[in-house]
């Protein structure tokens, strides 16, 4: 064999050698977040989670009858996915606060830090809305194809999507978009319901729901039964006249009278 040939030979095993390596997706800079709490079942791609896995760009969380999941994001937001829930991660960038995330069908209860970078976003995207927020806590169901937003703080940004109804709707509608405050409630649906549109805030009866769906005890027991939120504990839930305006004056306490942190953490 020629020197010629022996070079060449040589290049093109150093080239196939490295094929393997250029094909795989750079995935450095995609860490997202990790999950502080969870009650199973509950996966991540697939897999079983656990307390402390890292989230990354595109993980699928998925939770079954039983199963909840909290994860706190890099930038300091907090994901509160409720039970029979599918939601992806598909982007968290803290540097610039640009997060994407969509849910398939289920509970989310999202409390987000205020974005401040030029052209930040977080958005939440069901089959039928867009939801986007600028600092604020929400709640966002999708099931029997219809999105429900439910704002505790803050204000949230809705865009239906396609051909959909707006069902209720307490915000202020400007162009296609509908600007959501505090209390207020907005339900999009592709099908109409019997009783039409109704144009109303978000009941106690709902506030307290939406609350206690997405809730994930920081020790939760080993099994929990359907509609066991905690490990022996009763809940109320305590609503001055105001929640109905505000949801600011809705909390979910203990028998005991103290509040539970933004973050879901058990009181003592």
């Amino acid at each position: 064999m020629t020197s010629a040939k022996r070079m060449t030979a040589v290049l093109l095993c150093v080239v196939l050698l490295n094929l393997p390596v250029l094909a795989e997706p750079q995935t450095s800079g995609q860490h997202a977040g990790e999950i502080d709490a969870l009650i199973p079942a509950a996966t991540r791609n697939d897999k079983a989670a656990k307390v402390k896995d890292d989230l990354q760009w595109n993980d699928l969380l998925k939770t079954a009858h039983s199963g909840r999941v909290r994860a706190g994001l890099t930038d300091g937001s907090i994901l509160s996915v409720g039970s029979n829930s599918e939601l992806r991660v598909v982007q968290h960038d803290a540097t610039s606060q640009q997060t994407s995330l969509e849910m398939n069908y289920g509970k989310l209860r999202s409390q987000v830090q205020k974005i401040s970078q030029p052209g930040g976003k977080f958005e939440v995207k069901t089959p039928n809305a867009v939801i986007g927020v600028i600092g604020t806590d929400f709640y966002v169901g999708f099931a029997s194809n219809k999105t429900t937003i439910i704002c505790y703080k803050g204000k949230v940004s809705v865009t239906p999507l396609g051909k959909v109804q707006v069902l209720k709707n307490s915000g202020q509608s400007t162009g296609n978009s509908i600007t959501v405050s505090e209390g207020q409630m907005v339900v999009i649906s592709n099908v109409i319901p019997a009783e039409g549109f109704q144009p109303s805030d978000a009941p106690p009866a709902t506030l307290q729901s939406s609350l206690l769906s997405t809730d994930v005890p920081e020790n939760p027991p080993a099994t929990v039964r359907p509609g066991e939120v905690g490990h022996g504990h009763t809940w109320i839930f305590v609503a001055s006249a105001a929640a109905v305006g505000a949801a600011a004056g809705v909390l979910a306490t203990h028998g005991n009278g103290c509040t539970p942190s933004p973050n879901g953490r058990k009181c003592p």
